[in-house]
């Protein structure tokens, strides 16, 4: 499988270092960032290329790995899913918006495309997916972060948002995934608080799931990539997994 990757972050660092160990079974060759250095450096590592703009790696690539922004989302996902190559989306809270999500399904239908959106910084999804089956009638996030991951700084505890998910996701966009990850599997819009705390120093997430099925608590405490704090290291090795998978003949989960 050859791959090509939009936004030369945390993330891409770190799936090119697995990629260089040969772990993944696949070919990451073309390497796009608006940053045109940060290309270069993770392309030199792998012998790869740099694509000019995105369309210059469409023909040779079978799927497209989005690690950039939301905002790379909107402008570059659609016209990778028009030329019919998958893609695996990590910017989940560009998703949110359901109209624009919905757009995206009918054009990866028309062009047998398939979108890929990784668990990313939490444990818990397949419950939580196998959970909306039913009834859901609770969904709750409870995120604390250094104050630092949240471009601040308070010397004690300060809660930033209490409201919907949809709303976290446009006023915290690099920081919100999470949010946007469990509406989106529950199909029901979770109920969110952003807490910035400077006495801890990992990402945290607490949620909590009640339906028909019954009730489940999780807590993630993430390491944060050393050279980006608000990205954690589980939703790089989240993309990482995923790539894996779509090799492997025989999956546990969903």
């Amino acid at each position: 499988m050859t791959v090509g990757i939009i936004g030369c972050g945390a993330i891409a660092n770190i799936i090119t270092d697995f990629v260089m160990e040969g772990k993944l079974g696949v070919d990451l060759k073309f390497f796009y960032d608006w940053d045109r250095e940060r290309a270069k450096n993770l392309a030199s590592k792998t012998k790869g290329k740099v694509a000019p703009n995105v369309n210059d790696m469409l023909d040779q690539v079978d799927l497209v790995i989005e690690a950039a922004s939301p905002q790379a989302v909107v402008e570059l996902i659609p016209q990778i899913i028009n030329r019919g190559k998958d893609v695996i989306i990590m910017s989940v809270g560009a998703l949110i918006d359901r109209n624009f999500k919905n757009h995206l399904e009918t054009m990866a239908l028309e062009n047998k495309s398939r979108i890929y959106t990784p668990s990313g910084a939490i444990v818990g999804l397949d419950g939580i997916k196998a959970a909306s089956m039913g009834k859901i009638t609770k969904i709750s996030l409870i995120t604390r972060k250094p104050p630092k991951s949240l471009g601040i700084s308070v010397d004690e505890e300060k809660t930033l948002y209490e409201g919907k998910a949809s709303a976290a996701v446009r006023k915290f966009p690099k920081n919100m995934n999470v949010a946007a990850t469990l509406s989106i599997a529950c199909n029901k819009e979770a109920d969110v608080k952003i807490i910035a705390d400077p006495n801890v120093n990992h990402n945290i997430h607490e949620i909590q799931i009640v339906g028909d099925f019954g009730e489940f608590k999780t807590t993630t405490q993430n390491m944060s990539c050393a050279t980006n704090p608000k990205t954690s290291v589980l939703a790089a090795y989240s993309v990482i997994k995923l790539l894996k998978s779509l090799n492997e003949y025989s999956r546990i989960g969903t």
